[in-house]
């Protein structure tokens, strides 16, 4: 938020003297906040209003694209707004089974499964890469990422990496990070050639799931065996926080940020809730209780809400970003484990993977409904929803900004 621009005291103002000032003063501050002061004026419906005059923007990562929105990060994740790369991808469901060694991909239109992939061993997510062509399948103990063509549906030669529990890349597309859990470290490498760039060691357990500042100039990352978040240094790759959550026995999980970049939240699938934290200072943070086994984040394609899926009820809870309340929990009948996924590109649909159900749970974003329960591999986990709205990856099962 810039500085605000100081208008003198109406009290000492007189007459036609005071209306002048004032106008002055209105048109010093829009010169000086140019686009800054439109897109205040223009926060979408349901974002939360800025609290004050909106300050200059922080410099962004060097390299990273601009914001379309300083307000909500995920503005360019609307509805149908496919980038040109993607657009002519068939819509496809890509479902990692971990104990099949298999991806199930699905026809959204049919909920049926139309092909089965053979990939190494212990597929954990499925990584729409940076520049969104191609999608990484991360075998976990195969110590490969076997790629994925979207366009066609076809499998390439998998490319040795080491330990590759999950991936993501830096805002600006210069690395691609590779969480790996068992190894304790994360690895920076090529984003395209995957070969390594720096490796940093960690000293806490299981680095699994992570999200970027607005600024892109750090991330937080959950460590799952340890109950721990580091925050680490984008640019300089350094891990430059480090703090246990307040919980005994925590198994920290997915992480996301709010649309204002305001707020973090961190899934916890022991401590059944999710943690709320400041990123830039990182606090330590609250517990906010949503259900047994809380473990996926997913962001609504208006960015109004947050779906949390329960693994340990068969339930999905709803955060209201502008409140940040609870406002409704979905339950799939018959139960189930909704484990990760995304949203579908026109919004309607969330989809989530059953990890001890050997099924994929297809739910209506309006109602709540499910939709479908389609029956797919052993330990289905990360599933990507492809394509995406968006202009780039930042990894996972798809956060794109």
């Amino acid at each position: 938020m810039a500085d605000r621009t100081r208008i003198q005291d109406p009290k000492r103002v007189r007459g036609g003297r005071r209306a002048a000032l004032l106008a002055v003063a209105c048109a010093l501050a829009a010169a000086g906040c140019g686009d800054g002061g439109t897109k205040a004026a223009r926060h979408s419906p349901g974002a939360s209003a800025p609290a004050s005059p909106a300050k200059a923007a922080r410099p962004l990562l060097p390299g990273m694209p601009p914001l379309l929105d300083e307000h909500d990060l995920y503005a360019a994740d609307r509805p149908g707004k496919l980038a040109p790369q993607v657009k002519d991808f068939p819509s496809r469901v890509y479902v990692p089974n971990t104990g099949s060694d298999t991806v199930s991909v699905i026809d959204p239109k049919t909920y049926k499964v139309i092909e089965t992939i053979p990939v190494g061993v212990q597929p954990q997510h499925v990584v729409p890469s940076w520049d969104m062509k191609t999608l990484w399948v991360n075998n976990n103990r195969g110590h490969d990422l076997t790629p994925i063509d979207p366009a066609t549906g076809r499998s390439g030669g998998a490319v040795d990496v080491h330990d590759p529990y999950n991936l993501y890349f830096t805002p600006n597309g210069k690395y691609a990070v590779v969480m790996a859990s068992m190894d304790k470290e994360l690895v920076f490498r090529d984003p395209k050639t995957m070969e390594v760039r720096k490796t940093v060691p960690v000293t806490c357990a299981g680095v699994n799931h992570a999200d970027f500042s607005a600024d892109g100039k750090y991330f937080i990352v959950s460590c799952e065996f340890s109950a721990e978040l580091l925050k680490v240094d984008t640019e300089k790759m350094k891990v430059i926080g480090q703090q246990k959550l307040p919980f005994r026995g925590a198994m920290p999980q997915d992480v996301k940020i709010s649309p204002d970049g305001r707020t973090w939240y961190v899934a916890d699938m022991m401590a059944d809730g999710m943690w709320v934290l400041n990123g830039d200072t990182f606090e330590q943070p609250r517990l906010m209780p949503t259900g047994k086994g809380a473990h996926g984040l997913y962001v609504s394609r208006d960015s109004r809400t947050m779906y949390i899926s329960n693994r340990g009820e068969g339930s999905v809870s709803l955060l209201d970003f502008k409140s940040g309340k609870l406002v409704d929990k979905w339950h799939i009948p018959g139960g189930g484990s909704p484990d990760m996924g995304g949203v579908s590109a026109d919004g309607k649909v969330l989809w989530l993977s059953g990890r001890y159900n050997s099924e994929v749970y297809a739910m209506d974003t309006r109602t709540g409904k499910t939709l479908a329960k389609i029956p797919v591999g052993e330990g289905p986990h990360g599933l990507a929803v492809y394509p995406q709205p968006g202009r780039y990856s930042l990894g996972h099962t798809g956060i794109f900004r």
